[in-house]
């Protein structure tokens, strides 16, 4: 797969928020190390992708977004809810099915995670379902006054559904404040980019008449300051936009996923495009940290993570009236 977009340096960007970032990137590898750490004990019961290489994407795509802004997240890693501000107990009480859960026990399989005071929409029961509830957002949004932008990500695979068109069609005919993130890894499940996908997913863009760019999804400042264009068009009025972010992921698509669709020698080179490894590399070039201090952060933060699971642990399950609970007629 051609993926050289992601293979380049990083872009220009001050220490201190770079820092951000870098904690934020930071909190997503190690929650969904936890993550892994818990399936393989059988205490998550649900099923998982993980997200560990694109930690990029939500850590710089979610970063520019305010409190009461929308975002519809994709399935690989969830650390777009991290990113938002979203509970870590109760994203650890969805994956165990407990009460703790954001959805109170609602939420195994693969965990809808939602909280609505934090404009976090949850994840469509199908992919390709996040687009037309982004739609649906950015349109209440806008026919309530307000300046709320919606933010939705979702994968190179799911670009191929019929509601991509449709949804964003109508957000560029009416010009709704919606910034599409396609987070392009190459590889649908296990079918290369190449056999699935009709020319660059980005220059669809330009049949709806909306801004598309193409960037190293592997670079948190690139990320983010796309996003941030993005984002201020938007809310600005000026309609959507349709970011390519070109990333790879580390690991399979789903966990026990034997990956015959890709070598040893491939997954060993994308290694070394960590996008957090990267970032480390820059801020201590620039003397903004030593080693020894991003040592001790990722150890805050790992300390934060063992609390939240061990909140989420006490939790007890559901009862069998809870089936009945949030239904409408």
């Amino acid at each position: 797969m051609d993926n050289r977009e992601g293979e380049q340096g990083m872009t220009a960007m001050d220490s201190g928020k770079l820092l951000e970032l870098y904690e934020s990137m930071v909190t997503m590898k190690l929650w969904d190390q936890t993550a892994l750490r818990l399936l393989q004990e059988g205490r998550v019961l649900a099923g998982y992708h993980s997200g560990r290489g694109q930690e990029a994407i939500p850590a710089g795509g979610v970063a520019p977004l305010r409190r009461d802004d929308y975002l519809m997240y994709a399935h690989r890693g969830f650390g777009y809810t991290i990113a938002k501000g979203m509970s870590m107990a109760a994203m650890f009480g969805d994956l165990m099915a407990n009460t703790a859960g954001a959805t109170g026990g609602l939420g195994a399989g693969i965990p809808h995670f939602a909280d609505p005071e934090l404009g976090i929409l949850g994840q469509g029961g199908t992919l390709g379902s996040c687009f037309g509830i982004a739609t649906g957002a950015a349109f209440s949004a806008r026919y309530r006054g307000t300046d709320q932008v919606v933010v939705c990500f979702f994968g190179d695979g799911t670009a191929n559904r019929g509601a991509f068109h449709e949804s964003v069609n109508a957000a560029a005919a009416w010009k709704l404040p919606v910034v599409w993130i396609c987070e392009n890894n190459g590889y649908a499940v296990s079918v290369p980019v190449a056999e699935s996908t009709a020319g660059r997913i980005v220059d669809r863009a330009a049949g709806y008449g909306m801004p598309g760019v193409r960037i190293n999804g592997m670079d948190v400042t690139e990320v983010y300051q796309a996003t941030c264009e993005a984002v201020d068009r938007a809310r600005a009025g000026g309609g959507p936009t349709l970011i390519e972010a070109m990333c790879h992921r580390f690991r399979g698509h789903y966990e026990g996923d034997p990956q015959v669709y890709r070598t040893d020698e491939e997954t060993q080179r994308l290694l070394a495009l960590d996008p957090i490894t990267t970032a480390a590399a820059r801020l201590m070039e620039e003397g903004a940290v030593t080693g020894e201090q991003l040592e001790e952060l990722d150890t805050r933060i790992q300390r934060r993570i063992d609390e939240a699971v061990e909140e989420a642990s006490r939790a007890p399950m559901p009862g069998p009236q809870r089936v009945y609970e949030g239904l409408y007629v």
